[in-house]
């Protein structure tokens, strides 16, 4: 075990053995969901759609605390990330070196931008992964209300 001469230096490894306990999590959840719809897949009588939800939710959430875990780091080593290109600049600076965007006067780094430190404004695989994650649970929550209104209204026509 590494002997840390600094706070810094123990603060920036809690954090990334933080990131690496959620990014655990978040595999377990991912295989979680491939039985999910394997057995739903299996016995179409089954509706697993609320436990892959429930899931898939936790894993956006854990994408979003690592990524404050990541700003917390980049604080730790005296940087922030620019919001706009992603580039790393010094906590002092005004303005982004690289595209000369102002940053805010609280310098937050918004929880939308989902990079690892040192990465650059290229989107990563990962990244894409994150987004293209998100992106399906919100197709997903947002279909969900249709198909309860047309069950609603299905139950309504035979009322009557």
């Amino acid at each position: 075990m590494p002997i840390f001469q600094d706070q810094k230096g123990k603060n920036i490894s809690n954090f990334q053995k933080m990131i690496d306990e959620k990014k655990s999590t978040i595999r377990k959840y991912f295989d979680e969901i491939g039985h999910l719809y394997y057995g739903q897949y299996k016995d179409v009588n089954v509706d697993m759609t609320k436990d892959i939800n429930a899931r898939c939710e936790s894993i956006s959430n854990l994408y979003i605390e690592i990524e404050d875990l990541n700003t917390k780091i980049l604080r730790e080593r005296g940087l922030k990330k620019c919001a706009v290109c992603g580039t790393e600049n010094n906590l002092s600076n005004a303005f982004c070196f690289k595209c000369g965007a102002r940053f805010d006067d609280s310098d937050a780094v918004p929880a939308d931008v989902i990079a690892p430190p040192n990465a650059s404004a290229t989107p990563s695989r990962d990244t894409k992964l994150v987004a293209a994650a998100i992106e399906a649970e919100t197709e997903i929550q947002t279909e969900e209300p249709a198909d309860n209104n047309a069950q609603v209204e299905t139950e309504e026509g035979k009322e009557e």
